[in-house]
């Protein structure tokens, strides 16, 4: 399956299409939900509201529960197939903002658990204010470069998320990524990262894994990506930041490749007080001696 710029708009209308089916059959949310498997009451709602994606067997299932022909039911899984993976071009997507912050916090905000793996910097949702700046500041996009501040405070508002003991974030990081500095002033924001770092890693529903440099790899990830997981078992969404691109993956068989790829990392990482040693060392290094 392949992904289209034209994702989002292939998704509302698979979710109107099926919105219509059932109202058509005059089936309630949960008649219909009990005759789909591992689909509940609500996840028929955010089906239908476009803001979760049935797998094509629960859209078969769906369309023989509320009597679709077969021509119907060919068109609802070619549908499917266009609206699984999401591809939004950064030069669309900011052209007239500075950031997607408020998005990235819904899609965080509906997940029972938020598993981020990043080979090259600090996730986001781990990063100082000043340190998140400085990234802003990298950007290519002269939209997002105007509007940092704003970036910035949304980024902050994020990580309010982190508190919430019913949500779990796991993190898989490098120790390229504790060394990394942005832009000139980035060696001198390091101390406040990765102090920032070890103190997050100390919360319940948090876990830091840290992959040392030279261990010995299980497979090869290019990029940082992130899996989200709602509140029904299948909901399940990829995130990745490409150079030219954000994109949101709901294929199963692409989620089950990263799944793969993330048990992988998962096991050559330490974590614990082993992780925060690690950390504990950089900080070390980077922080200024007192006079």
């Amino acid at each position: 399956m392949t992904g289209s710029a034209e994702g989002p708009k292939e998704r509302r209308r698979l979710a109107a299409e099926l919105r219509a089916l059932r109202a058509q059959a005059g089936l309630s949310g949960r008649e219909l939900a009990s005759g789909i498997d591992r689909v509940s009451q609500s996840k028929v709602s955010r089906i239908e509201a476009g803001t979760a994606m049935p797998t094509l067997a629960q859209i078969e299932r769906w369309a023989e529960l509320t009597g679709a022909t077969p021509e119907k039911t060919r068109n609802l899984l070619m549908l499917a197939e266009r609206a699984f993976n999401e591809i939004h071009a950064w030069g669309t997507l900011l052209k007239d903002r500075p950031h997607q912050q408020d998005e990235i916090g819904k899609r965080e905000g509906g997940a029972r658990m938020v598993r981020t793996f990043e080979p090259l910097i600090v996730p986001g949702l781990l990063q100082t204010a000043e340190y998140a700046r400085q990234v802003f500041d990298l950007s290519p996009l002269a939209t997002v470069r105007e509007g940092v501040p704003a970036a910035v405070s949304a980024r902050m508002d994020r990580q309010l998320a982190l508190y919430d003991p019913g949500q779990r974030f796991e993190f898989l990081i490098t120790e390229a990524s504790l060394r990394w500095c942005p832009g000139q002033e980035g060696r001198g924001l390091l101390p406040a990262q990765l102090d920032r770092v070890h103190s997050l890693s100390t919360l319940r529903n948090v876990s830091i894994g840290v992959i040392r440099d030279g261990a010995p790899a299980l497979t090869y990830a290019a990029h940082g990506f992130v899996i989200y997981e709602g509140r029904d078992a299948d909901d399940v969404c990829v995130g990745v930041e490409a150079v030219h691109a954000g994109m949101a993956l709901h294929d199963p068989d692409v989620i089950e490749m990263y799944e793969r790829t993330w048990t992988a990392l998962k096991r050559t990482a330490l974590f614990g007080d082993e992780a925060r040693q690690i950390v504990i060392e950089h900080l070390s290094a980077f922080r200024v001696p007192a006079e």
